[in-house]
């Protein structure tokens, strides 16, 4: 037995971090051992992330597992090293001079053949990075070409922009160079017309007072029959000016005129404030005004103020989806849906997309029943087709998701998952921030409970998506709720 065991492979005994025999050997979750020390400080490293692998197989683990010393390794290696095993040489523990006496009579295969097949190997590395290089060489010019088109249509944007604005600002301009000339024109008009009666009205009172003097004098002649005389030329008065002519009008003037602009000024600006938002470069609100930013929801109410009827796209619903309810409702059937074939169609996992596009503040809730659903948000150009992982809602960076369960919820990025703890309820409410980078996580009963917070730069419009487990929870349902 101790021959046999001299015998063994020595590689097999190495930790495969530190390339030496195994010390204090502890064996993980997937079954691959280290030493105790090697897989702490590789660990360790992985502490930031909340999630641990094994250097080997990459099988992940959250939370991070307890190590426990493995006795019956531990007490092989001792009775291993007893019978003459060693640790291997460290360049990847190849068999030095000494361990060939030790083999003698094995099969044994020459240096340079061996060097042949590694060779060839090599060779097939090489290529293989060799076509990564020239595929991501394509992607840097792809991406290349993009801020070349994203920058001429920004340059475009602002130069039609500035012409639409310029001739905005001149029509406003001519208009009150309309109303100015306006005013003048009857200010001159009214000024001529009060002028003109103030001079008859002058007039008169001159005359009036030419004709008291004279009557006032003849009201002191002695001479009877002169005083009969004179008196009935100097008694008649000419004819009065008609007081109606003189229109008094109360003390505004042209305030109306100034109460009509006013008027003008707010219902264009109730016309920025509402059509403003249609105003976008690239799924990012352009916000002219430079208006301060409105501060994030705190109450339910408030969230509902940006809550918004979200419908789902036939076109993207898996073949497995039947959608009902105005399009707002998904179920997975047990049957196979009969749609048209469409680029935009997941085939490979049970999900779909809304019609709508989200750049701006939305806030929307979906109810759930069955075994859980993936409430989701994601770009356009999230890959449709194809049934591995990485197509799945959560397992790319361009989308995000929360796994909802009957027990529990995981919220998911770039194929990175993240417990999430909070009260358990079959609906969700998702608030969007898109030009701030904010999306939000709710469970929603009598309560509103936030459940997972998200803080990134959003790139492009999402859109909201939900996702199903298997075929085996058909049945399963969600919908995009009306809210009042």
């Amino acid at each position: 037995m101790a021959q046999q065991g001299a015998q063994l492979d020595g590689a097999k005994f190495c930790c495969s971090i530190c390339l030496d025999l195994l010390k204090d050997p502890v064996t993980i979750p997937c079954g691959h051992s280290y030493c105790m020390s090697c897989i702490k400080g590789f660990w360790d490293e992985e502490d930031e992330k909340k999630i641990y692998s094994c250097p080997q197989c990459r099988q992940t683990f959250t939370p991070r597992p307890v190590l426990v010393k493995n006795t019956l390794v531990a007490d092989l290696m001792e009775e291993l090293k007893k019978t003459g095993l060693q640790a291997a040489p460290a360049d990847h523990c190849y068999a030095g001079p000494e361990d060939v006496d030790k083999h003698k009579g094995h099969d044994t295969v020459s240096a340079a053949a061996e060097r042949t097949e590694r060779q060839r190997e090599l060779e097939v590395s090489r290529q293989n990075i060799q076509q990564r290089i020239q595929d991501r060489e394509k992607d840097v010019k792809l991406l290349q070409q993009e801020v070349e088109a994203v920058s001429r249509s920004a340059d475009k944007a602002v130069e039609d922009s500035e012409k639409i604005f310029t001739e905005l600002i001149r029509l406003i301009q001519k208009r009150s160079s309309d109303v100015k000339q306006q005013i003048r024109s009857q200010q001159e008009t009214e000024v001529s017309r009060v002028k003109e009666l103030q001079e008859e009205l002058e007039q008169e009172i001159t005359e009036l007072k030419r004709k008291d003097a004279e009557l006032k004098q003849l009201s002191h002649t002695e001479d009877h029959n002169q005083f009969l005389h004179n008196y009935p030329s100097l008694s008649q008065l000419s004819e009065p000016t008609d007081s109606s002519s003189i229109n008094i009008r109360p003390l505004r003037y042209f305030e109306d005129v100034t109460a009509a602009v006013s008027e003008l000024r707010d219902q264009l600006q109730d016309i920025l404030r509402e059509k403003w938002t249609n105003i976008s470069l690239t799924g990012t609100d352009v916000d002219v005004l430079l208006s301060q930013p409105e501060p994030e929801p705190k109450t339910r109410a408030e969230f509902l103020k940006y809550s918004r009827e979200i419908t789902l796209d036939p076109n993207t619903a898996n073949t497995w989806l039947l959608l009902s309810g105005g399009n707002r409702k998904a179920t997975l059937e047990e049957e196979e849906q009969s749609y048209s074939s469409h680029p935009d169609r997941f085939t490979g996992w049970y999900q779909v997309l809304s019609r709508e596009s989200l750049t701006r503040r939305y806030y929307w809730e979906v109810e759930w029943s069955g075994s859980g659903v993936y409430v989701a948000v994601a770009y356009k150009n999230v890959s449709r087709a194809g049934g591995s992982d990485e197509f799945g809602f959560g397992h790319n960076d361009k989308s995000w998701a929360l796994d909802c369960s009957t027990d529990s919820y995981t919220f998911l990025f770039n194929d990175v998952e993240t417990p999430v703890s909070g009260p358990g309820s079959s609906r969700v409410g998702v608030y969007l921030d898109h030009r701030a980078g904010i999306l939000s996580f709710y469970s929603i009963s009598e309560t509103m409970t936030l459940l997972h917070r998200v803080q990134t730069t959003f790139t492009q419009p999402l859109y909201a998506g939900l996702r199903f487990y298997s075929l085996f929870s058909y049945g399963d349902t969600a919908e995009f709720c009306k809210l009042k």
